[in-house]
């Protein structure tokens, strides 16, 4: 890490004014260098490192995932710094190999760079009506019935139920259903009107009805959507996919259900969940995920993995090139075209969602794959 930016990080971490992304670039560093027993920093850098940690910064970060670490199938690939791709600033960054004795600077130019996703959605009113999110006003939105849908200022819609009683809930808003759907490029959160609080990841949407009358709590979901549902132990909550249910009282749990992805992925963070597909249930515990294709498997989950996307970070573990493509497709709202034969070589790590394309694909290009840009369109080959 150039020594003016490690300076700088250290400082603005000691006086608060650091963002969650520059701490965490800092704690996984730390992390680095416990793990592999070696530094790249001066014995005056490391001192003030060692003085952060004290402060207690790593534990009011300890949810967030590694911000760059790449491996690659059949050699290792480790970042001494990567200030330039999380935190955007224009500095050259170094990689350091395994069987090399000397830093080797990337180099890669990707000539009008793509931009990151953002906040971005479309709200669909049980009238039809569409509310495009992200050009919207703060207050009010819409008003269903009992149920007013508002735009925070943190830019979350949030429904507001003024009567609680079933009968007259389920009366007064006709059973009216909403529809919130990102976009490639797109996120969103919402707080549903039970209070259960959900973040949609890109190509993603959620069906819910504008009030939670009856015995259960029931919404409908495609693509990948994270949930910290409110616990209501006389109301299950249901979430319906393409291959699955998952039924639950109140917890914590990711769910994967891309229709391009081989297997929708459950990933159970707090609480307990049941899957269910045609006749067969299985319970979830903490730290577990459910793959569910033609039958459902229980494993042990990386649960930092699962929800990087949600704490903005773009993660990939064992990952293929297609895989990674895939994610880039979604994000970066591009194209992705494959030229000759692809490597299945796995890569491990993660970046900021933050950063450019060509940060991510520069990782990539060192292990030897090549990549253009037509338009918006990505060409991959090897």
């Amino acid at each position: 890490m150039e020594q003016h930016l490690f300076f700088e990080l250290i400082d603005k971490c000691l006086s608060g004014k650091a963002t969650r992304e520059e701490q965490a670039l800092l704690d996984e560093y730390y992390r680095r260098l416990d793990k592999n027993n070696q530094s790249h920093l001066t014995p005056e850098q490391e001192q003030l490192l060692e003085e952060l940690m004290l402060q207690n910064i790593r534990t009011k970060i300890k949810d967030v995932p590694p911000i760059v670490s790449f491996k690659s199938t059949g050699y290792f690939t480790r970042y001494a710094a990567a200030a330039a791709i999380i935190i955007g600033f224009s500095i050259s960054a170094y990689l350091h190999f395994k069987h090399a004795k000397r830093v080797v600077p990337i180099a890669l130019s990707i000539k009008n760079d793509i931009r990151p996703g953002s906040n971005k959605a479309v709200l669909t009113l049980g009238n039809g009506r569409q509310i495009v999110l992200n050009d919207a006003k703060n207050g009010n939105l819409a008003q269903q019935g009992t149920t007013s849908v508002q735009k925070t200022g943190g830019g979350v819609v949030a429904y507001q139920v003024s009567v609680h009683d079933d009968n007259n809930a389920k009366a007064s808003n006709a059973i009216d259903s909403n529809t919130i759907t990102t976009p490639r490029g797109g996120q969103y959160e919402a707080i549903l009107p039970d209070g259960t609080h959900v973040w949609l990841n890109s190509v993603s949407s959620i069906r819910f009805p504008v009030a939670f009358a009856g015995k259960e709590r029931k919404v409908a979901i495609t693509g990948e959507v994270y949930f910290e549902v409110a616990k209501d132990k006389h109301k299950p909550f249901a979430v319906i996919s393409a291959r699955q249910t998952i039924t639950v009282l109140g917890t914590h749990f990711n769910v994967m259900a891309y229709p391009e992805e081989n297997s929708v992925i459950t990933t159970l963070l707090e609480g307990s969940v049941k899957i269910t597909k045609g006749n067969t249930s299985k319970m979830l515990r903490p730290g577990e995920q459910a793959l569910v294709n033609d039958d459902i498997k229980i494993s042990p989950a990386n649960t930092e993995d699962a929800i990087a996307w949600k704490n903005g970070i773009t993660s990939f573990t064992e990952a293929d090139v297609k895989t990674i493509m895939r994610k880039v497709s979604r994000w970066y709202d591009v194209d992705v075209e494959y030229q000759g034969q692809i490597s299945d070589r796995t890569f491990t790590g993660a970046i900021s969602r933050k950063s450019n394309l060509s940060s991510l694909l520069k990782i990539l290009a060192l292990n030897h794959i090549q990549f253009f840009k037509e338009d918006n369109k990505l060409i991959v080959k090897q």
